[in-house]
């Protein structure tokens, strides 16, 4: 079984924006898994489009789980993105290709 952690790593902002401070323009994450003994991960961005009629969150008040919310609701596939490290952690306990030794 899989462990899956998802991290937002950096974010980019706009310093002003729409009249609003600091505002999330590109969030940097993380999704790693390890199933005990193999780990893998993969990193990406996801573009954060600001709408007016969203509720402003001050950036110092953002959490980890907010921006995860903005990334899933912004085109970043969870279910997909697990699965994905899930078949790299697979390939590392038996990898599709090997190289072996030459035979001379």
């Amino acid at each position: 079984m899989n462990t899956f952690t998802w991290t937002i790593t950096a974010m980019d902002t706009y310093p002003s924006y729409e009249g609003q401070t600091d505002c999330v323009m590109t969030a940097h994450w993380t999704c790693s898994g390890t199933d005990g003994t193999y780990t893998s991960s993969v990193y990406a961005t996801c573009a954060i489009p600001y709408e007016e009629q969203d509720a402003y969150i001050p950036y110092a008040d953002l959490t980890q789980e907010q921006v995860l919310d903005w990334i899933w609701e912004h085109g970043v596939d969870q279910t997909a993105t697990e699965e994905a490290v899930a078949q790299q952690i697979a390939n590392l306990v038996n990898p599709p290709v090997v190289t072996l030794p030459l035979p001379w």
